[in-house]
């Protein structure tokens, strides 16, 4: 347990005084469900939790912990895997909740726009997309709990990316309560908008480092009518990925989701649900969920059992979803082995990204190098093949001492990290770097962007009072203000 310094008790009477009421929890058993992260995986109790419920609130709280040198971290729902929102350890940083702030403020069919508080959840915002016959396309496992103001601060990806982007391409403005206090409206709903600076680009993607977002104003699409969904078994890594160029081309933006799993990927699903079945008369080395969605009157199920009849030189076996239950239980096989593959235990996640023309050399040279340095471990690859995004994870045995185990994550990472590095890519494609991404980032960062990146924090935050200590380490330089 963090125990909160003098000074750090003294500032916390100082908060209670200037908030009463149920605005600041303070008791250890309050405390404990904001002390930990989704993964389990990053535990620290904060000074207090704040929960605010206007933008007013959050910039006064802000104006007074500027001036009692209180340091902040906003936090949503924490299913975030980088260490980000859940508070430093030593006890002295305040979180600030903003579950309250969870209302949809307007829909508009017309304009193709919502704007959400940035305590929403994810699943609440779409659900109020879909009752306008429009849908919100941010779309992933975590959408039931995570907030869309952690979705803007960590630019989150998913399925979707391929159709319609990061969360960064969805954002029409941002209203976000900056570190000295002031409320920056950012929010409109305009597609084209070109005077000067576009600053909501400065929030999305900064992890809180920058200022608190408190609602975002986003892109809607058509509500699709039709939903075709097929499991695929190719032979190799490198046929799944002529049949994505071959998929992109014949179904063109009607393709929505295009995921890559593997057989070991298969058969964790496999042993975690007694109720499933192998989906195919026999194995295959590589399998991809195609998704493809249209609102048109276009014949999509024709259109996809095209596809991949013209390319039977790669497909080994496929299956076709004859309805929605089908559909979701062919997408069941990739959530089950996302949410089981560590079987409870702790095990390495990685989150790396290349150009798409080089995934299939990430896969097979990244699986490779761990499992030749690591064959007593489970190596693990999926991800959204038409962004170039994979998770390469590793599951250690159950029998490995804690040093041991902690060797084993810093060595399979280094393997991976050192691929990525090789092809051109990214250690971070859309998790973000938080606190536990923090020394590879800056190991890699190129020095004019790094320098940038300070020097934005040090005029936007000088105080480094904001999630500091995220992204990079606490940055020289700071003024007293």
């Amino acid at each position: 347990m963090n125990v909160a310094s003098p000074q750090s008790l003294k500032a916390l009477a100082k908060l209670a005084e200037a908030f009463p009421g149920d605005f600041l929890l303070t008791a250890e058993g309050d405390l404990e469900r904001y002390s930990r992260d989704w993964s389990g995986d990053h535990v620290s109790r904060p000074l207090a939790v704040a929960r605010p419920r206007t933008a007013e609130d959050v910039a006064a709280l802000v104006r007074h912990c500027r001036q009692e040198r209180i340091p902040l971290v906003p936090q949503g729902g924490l299913t975030g895997l980088v260490g980000a929102a859940v508070a430093a350890p030593g006890g002295g940083e305040l979180v600030v909740s903003l579950e309250r702030m969870n209302a949809v403020r307007s829909v508009s069919p017309i304009d193709f726009a919502m704007v959400v508080e940035a305590g929403c959840i994810l699943e609440d915002a779409k659900h109020a997309a879909e009752k306008h016959d429009c849908v919100l396309p941010i779309t992933f496992g975590a959408q039931g709990s995570c907030r869309i103001g952690g979705n803007v601060a960590t630019n989150a990806g998913g399925f979707n990316v391929l159709r319609y982007g990061m969360t960064r391409d969805l954002v029409l403005g941002l209203e976000v309560v900056l570190a000295d206090g002031r409320i920056w409206n950012g929010l409109k709903v305009l597609r084209k908008d070109n005077r000067g600076y576009d600053l909501k680009q400065l929030f999305i993607g900064s992890e809180g480092t920058l200022g608190i977002v408190t609602a975002a104003s986003l892109k809607l699409f058509p509500k699709p009518t039709q939903v075709e969904v097929a499991l695929v078994g190719l032979r190799s890594v490198e046929d799944a990925m002529l049949l994505f160029a071959r998929a992109r081309r014949e179904c063109s933006d009607l393709l929505t989701a295009f995921e890559l799993i593997l057989r070991e990927g298969i058969e964790v699903a496999l042993r975690a649900r007694p109720d499933f079945t192998d989906p195919m008369d026999a194995p295959y080395p590589v399998y991809v969920l195609i998704e493809t969605s249209a609102a048109g009157r276009v014949d999509l199920r024709a259109l996809l059992e095209g596809c991949l009849a013209e390319a039977d030189d790669l497909v080994a076996d496929a299956v076709m979803a004859s309805g929605k239950a089908q559909a979701d239980r062919l997408w069941l096989f990739r959530e089950t082995m996302v949410e089981r593959q560590g079987n409870g235990r702790r095990y390495l996640r990685t989150d790396v990204s290349v150009p798409i023309s080089r995934l299939a050399e990430l896969v097979d040279q990244g699986v490779a190098a761990v499992r030749g340095r690591y064959p007593e471990a489970l190596a693990l690859a999926y991800g959204h093949v038409g962004d170039g995004n994979v998770h390469m994870n590793v599951i250690p045995p159950a029998d490995l001492s804690l040093q041991q185990t902690e060797d084993l994550f810093h060595g399979a990472e280094a393997l991976i990290f050192d691929v990525v590095d090789r092809l051109g890519g990214s250690i971070s494609a859309e998790h973000g770097i938080g606190r536990v991404k923090q020394k590879a980032f800056v190991e890699r960062a190129d020095p004019v962007a790094l320098d940038l990146a300070m020097r934005l924090k040090n005029v936007l935050d000088p105080g480094h009072l904001l999630s500091s200590g995220r992204i990079f380490p606490s940055l020289p330089g700071a003024s007293d203000e």
